[in-house]
């Protein structure tokens, strides 16, 4: 099992605190506290595969608060959330653009023979471990659908 993210996440909180940059040593920390309230909420050790769906749901969660936030003109808290994106991202891998998604879609559905609305779970479960933290999983979603229908 494989920690390089969760150890990549520490050996940075050492480097910020080295730096003195508090605001991003406060992200960083954020990322560690989760990763550690799921080990030890599900008393298992995260591996790579698991920090990348905590990562990809933090960036989510703060992507949400920053539109809310720029929506109610606290810039203040928006460029916050915005640094926390940004760091959260570093340990991110590279983002598929739409015909990278479509494509790994499509050899899901051709390997799972799925034909129908029915077999979306199928591709699902195909598809989410190879795009996890790289593309948007409810426009995946929305691409399964539009080919399966």
């Amino acid at each position: 099992m494989s920690r390089r993210i969760y150890n990549a996440i520490s050996a940075e909180v050492k480097l910020a605190m080295k730096a003195r940059t508090k605001d991003r040593l406060g992200a960083l920390r954020l990322m560690l506290a989760e990763v550690q309230r799921v080990e030890v909420d599900e008393r298992v050790e995260v591996d790579d595969d698991r920090a990348l769906i905590i990562l990809d749901k933090m960036s989510k969660q703060r992507k949400d608060s920053l539109k809310q936030f720029e929506e109610a003109g606290r810039e203040d808290l928006a460029l916050q959330e915005a640094l926390e994106i940004a760091v959260i991202a570093e340990f991110l891998p590279d983002r598929l653009n739409e015909e990278e998604v479509l494509e790994v879609i499509k050899v899901a559905i051709a390997d799972t023979g799925a034909s129908s609305m029915g077999d979306m779970g199928k591709v699902m479960a195909l598809v989410k471990p190879q795009v996890q933290g790289r593309a948007d999983m409810a426009s995946v979603s929305t691409f399964v659908k539009s080919l399966l229908s």
